[in-house]
């Protein structure tokens, strides 16, 4: 499966990285590929979870330019 990440530095300079697709899937990483390789393993365990509990695996995601 694939899944859109976000990666944005915190201000202690650690990468911290969200699975938007997958409520409350998130990690971090002192690098960014750190970071990438932790949420591979958050985005297994959040999955296992949500099977275990019946719940859908993922919520629909779409991305929609604002103009501000």
């Amino acid at each position: 499966m694939k899944f859109i990440v976000t990666i944005e530095r915190d201000e202690d300079g650690m990468f911290v990285i969200e699975c938007p697709s997958i409520p409350g899937c998130i990690s971090q990483g002192k690098t960014e590929q750190e970071a990438i390789e932790n949420i591979k393993d958050s985005i297994k365990q959040c999955l296992e979870v949500r099977a275990e509990r019946g719940m859908h695996l993922t919520v629909s995601m779409r991305e929609v330019e604002v103009l501000v």
